[in-house]
C-alpha cells in the first residue's frame, strides 16, 4: 500500500483544517517545501499536496508551491484543489504534479472529467469522492449534492476512471479512525485503486486499510500532531 503524507496550502502554508471547516485552519508550517523534504528524508515517494485557496476560489491559485516542491525532491505529488478547467490541468501539469485529483468537477461536469481521462490517461488523472453521510461533497466541502458515494465511484469507474480517493469528511481530523466499512463497500463494489483518506490515527489503522486491498493511505493530522511518526512509517515504504 502506497503511504502518502498530505500537505494542503493556505496562503502558501502548511496547514490543517478539522472536518474541512476553513475556520479551524491550524498552520504548522510556513514552509512546505521543507516538510516535503522531511517526508522525502524518510522514504516516502508519494505526496498528497491540496490547494485549499484554489478549491474554495474554485480555480487553481498554489501552483507555485507544486512547482517549487517538484523542483526540489523526486516526490510523485497528486495535486488537488479547484482543478476546474483544462487550463488549470495545463498548469498543474507543466508545474510538474504527477497526477491530479479532480472531486468537484467530477460532480459539476462528468463528461468533462471523463474526456481529461481519455486525454491524459487513466493513471494520471484521481477521481475525489469526498463524501458526509454518504452523500458527495464539494467546492472545498462547502457544498453537498445529493449522491451516493457508492454509486458516484461507479459511475465513474464505468466512465474510465482508475485511481479513487476516498475521504470521509466527518472523520478528517479527528484522529478516530478511518471509515473501513465504507472502503470494504467500495472496494466490494468497484475494481478502483481506492486511495483512503480521512481518520487515520494509527499504524493500526494503517495495517488494517492494507489488509481490505486499499491501494494508498493519506495521512495528516496524525503526522503533524505525532501520533504517528515518520520513523514509525520508514517500515511501511
Amino acid at each position: 500500500m502506497r503511504i502518502i503524507p498530505a500537505i494542503d496550502i493556505i496562503d502558501g502554508k502548511c496547514v490543517r483544517l478539522t472536518k474541512g471547516d476553513y475556520a479551524t485552519e491550524k498552520i504548522y508550517s510556513e514552509n512546505p517545501l521543507e516538510i516535503a523534504k522531511q517526508f522525502e528524508a524518510s522514504g516516502i515517494q508519494h505526496l498528497h499536496l491540496v490547494d485549499l485557496d484554489g478549491a474554495k476560489s474554485k480555480h487553481i491559485v498554489n501552483y507555485d508551491v507544486l512547482e517549487k516542491i517538484c523542483l526540489s525532491t523526486s516526490l510523485k505529488i497528486d495535486f488537488g484543489g479547484g482543478l476546474k478547467s483544462d487550463e488549470d490541468l495545463r498548469i498543474a501539469f507543466e508545474s510538474g504534479a504527477h497526477q491530479i485529483t479532480g472531486g468537484s468537477i467530477a460532480v459539476i461536469n462528468p463528461r468533462l472529467f471523463s474526456e481529461w481521462i481519455s486525454m491524459y490517461g487513466a493513471n494520471r488523472i484521481i477521481l475525489g469522492a469526498d463524501c458526509k453521510d454518504r452523500k458527495i461533497a464539494t467546492n472545498g466541502w462547502l457544498d453537498s449534492s445529493s449522491l451516493d458515494v457508492v454509486r458516484f465511484i461507479e459511475n465513474h469507474e464505468a466512465g474510465g476512471a482508475k485511481f479513487v480517493i476516498c475521504t470521509d469528511i466527518s472523520k478528517d481530523g479527528m484522529l478516530q479512525g478511518t471509515s473501513i466499512g465504507l472502503y470494504k463497500e467500495i472496494l466490494d463494489n468497484t475494481k478502483v485503486n481506492l486511495i483512503a483518506s480521512g481518520g487515520v490515527s494509527s499504524i493500526n489503522d494503517l495495517e488494517q486499510l492494507i489488509s481490505i486491498g486499499c491501494e494508498g493511505a493519506i495521512i495528516g493530522k496524525a503526522l503533524y500532531e505525532g501520533n504517528i511518526t515518520l520513523k514509525e512509517l520508514e517500515k511501511l515504504c
